[in-house]
């Protein structure tokens, strides 16, 4: 698994684009924004500042929406100033102001004394909190990376997998070629979100979508098929095995039983398909992923015929042929 780190400095760093866009800048405290986040979640610091510091989430990035702020206000107008002070004496990654609120003078100076960063924001706090927690969970979510090719097919993220030379790339580009999309080809970064949905994407953004052909060499896939042939993201929902024919091997001819594999704790559909000359393993993922849709919407094609069958076997008129008449009743 990948070990995951974030430091304030990253998390203003952050590329984050439309709906995860976080617009934060700094106000104060530069000399601390290399203090780490170590959990993925938000303390919203109303009861530290009424003098409550029972089980008070330190740990956390602290948001100040406009009940704490107006909170705030209201004791600095008494001059009462020992919650804030005793805040500070804490270990707190950063605070963040929404809406757009100045922080009091006297908090500024609390957090430049104590190197705490003071970031703000003009989104509101339920906005904030929403985008910020989805950012943290991406960050802190368990990840690995893969050697394999991700691909898109009928709406469905396919994990390809096998030895190098297999043809995983040229599967691939088959599938481009037909109109699905590539997420990533070589090295795959998978991510567990939430505990039981894994996304993949590019290990690296400049050559994610890029394709390494032997015999053709690194092909951009977005310039020669346009950008409706590639996606940043997918979720992986089946995953194919891709190997070379065994002859000694027997492999599943029905499909009643189900393979699984595992990946970050998670359990996914699992195929194994032979590789051999003259078997086109592209139509073969198109047909898996149909399937596979198939299933989610409650329709099993190995288990019905595997039922008509034997529906058919208890019928009479299969019995005939099996009974001579003076074995009939």
């Amino acid at each position: 698994m990948l070990a995951q780190t974030l430091t304030v400095l990253d998390l203003l760093d952050l590329d984050l684009t439309e709906h995860d866009a976080l617009h934060l800048h700094c106000i104060c405290g530069q000399n601390g924004l290399t203090r780490s986040i170590t959990v993925a979640d938000l303390n919203r610091p109303g009861l530290a500042l009424s003098g409550f510091f029972d089980s008070f989430a330190y740990q956390r990035v602290q948001l100040f929406g406009r009940g704490e702020c107006a909170y705030l206000q209201k004791i600095l107008g008494n001059n009462y100033t020992e919650t804030i002070k005793t805040i500070f004496t804490y270990d707190i990654p950063c605070c963040i102001f929404s809406h757009s609120i100045p922080p009091p003078p006297l908090f500024i100076e609390l957090a430049e004394g104590r190197n705490c960063p003071v970031l703000q924001t003009d989104l509101p706090s339920s906005e904030l909190s929403i985008r910020l927690m989805r950012v943290l969970s991406n960050v802190f979510a368990p990840a690995m990376t893969i050697h394999g090719v991700l691909v898109e097919v009928y709406g469905l993220g396919i994990l390809i997998l096998g030895d190098s030379g297999v043809g995983k790339s040229e599967t691939a580009l088959e599938l481009i070629e037909r109109g699905h999309r590539l997420v990533s080809d070589d090295v795959v970064e998978i991510n567990c979100i939430n505990g039981n949905s894994l996304i993949g994407r590019g290990a690296n953004k400049i050559i994610g979508h890029h394709m390494e052909i032997r015999g053709l060499g690194i092909i951009n896939i977005m310039q020669l098929y346009g950008v409706r042939s590639v996606r940043e993201r997918k979720q992986i929902q089946l995953v194919a095995k891709l190997e070379e024919w065994d002859s000694h091997k027997v492999y599943d001819r029905i499909g009643t039983e189900e393979l699984t594999t595992e990946l970050l704790g998670v359990k996914l559909p699992f195929l194994e398909i032979p590789v051999k000359s003259g078997r086109n393993i592209p139509i073969i993922l198109e047909t898996a992923a149909m399937n596979e849709r198939l299933k989610s919407l409650g329709f099993f094609s190995a288990k019905d015929f595997n039922q008509n069958i034997l529906r058919w076997m208890e019928s009479s008129p299969s019995r005939v042929p099996y009974y001579s008449a003076d074995d009939t009743y």
